[in-house]
């Protein structure tokens, strides 16, 4: 069969792109486990020396890093100053653990991947699946962490209010159970906010419910 130059084309530019983003999002969980845009968020703008100094981190590497961000995006750059610095956006998506915009928990769960990978390749050969429970811990973690902020903004003010007649039950006293509660992260926001009602949060993950209502450590 001959090879269509154009679809060719196109794959090949998905597969770079593709790799471009594996190789980014890396970075990004690397600058998170390292506290790297944490401090960019409390220091305020700073040049390579400063941020490794104020991180306790070898500067080839951060000054590395840095370049690599405020290439893709993720942090900004003055020439003038020769200072890396967030913009009020790039905290809201990287920086800011309670804004519903925060990727951080979601970099964390895509590298629990890689760590499940002797897990799947049994499953593609043996058939038997792979269980909740078997995942790295990191899928665990940064799946709680990645939709918190999304609860807390939505699921009082939006969402209890949109199912009739659920608010005022709950309100006035009502037994819940919240199936599959992984850290618990809906089930005590929604017991704080009725507490003339009671929620019961069931997982068969047995390290989830042992971490529920924590806020999820990026170190996990």
């Amino acid at each position: 069969m001959a090879v269509d130059e154009q679809k060719l084309s196109e794959l090949v530019q998905r597969g770079v792109q593709d790799m471009g983003a594996t190789i980014s999002g890396f970075l990004v969980y690397l600058g998170d486990r390292l506290g790297l845009f944490r401090a960019l968020k409390e220091g305020g703008p700073a040049t390579t020396s400063q941020r490794a100094t104020r991180t306790n981190l070898a500067e080839r590497y951060v000054h590395e890093w840095l370049c690599s961000q405020a290439a893709g995006g993720t942090v900004s750059y003055d020439p003038t100053t020769k200072r890396f610095f967030l913009t009020e956006e790039q905290c809201a998506c990287y920086a800011d653990e309670r804004s519903p915009t925060c990727f951080l928990g979601a970099y964390a769960g895509i590298a629990s991947l890689f760590a499940d990978e002797s897990a799947l390749l049994a499953a593609f050969r043996n058939g038997n699946g792979v269980g909740w429970h078997q995942h790295d811990s990191r899928l665990f973690s940064g799946t709680a962490r990645f939709f918190r902020p999304g609860y807390e903004a939505h699921l009082l003010s939006e969402w209890i209010p949109a199912l009739a007649g659920v608010g005022g039950t709950l309100e006035r006293g009502a037994t819940a159970v919240d199936v599959g509660c992984g850290y618990g992260v809906t089930t005590v926001l929604l017991a704080k906010h009725y507490p003339q009602s009671q929620f019961l949060g069931c997982d068969y993950h047995a390290p989830s419910i042992q971490r529920s209502g924590s806020v999820p450590s990026p170190t996990k």
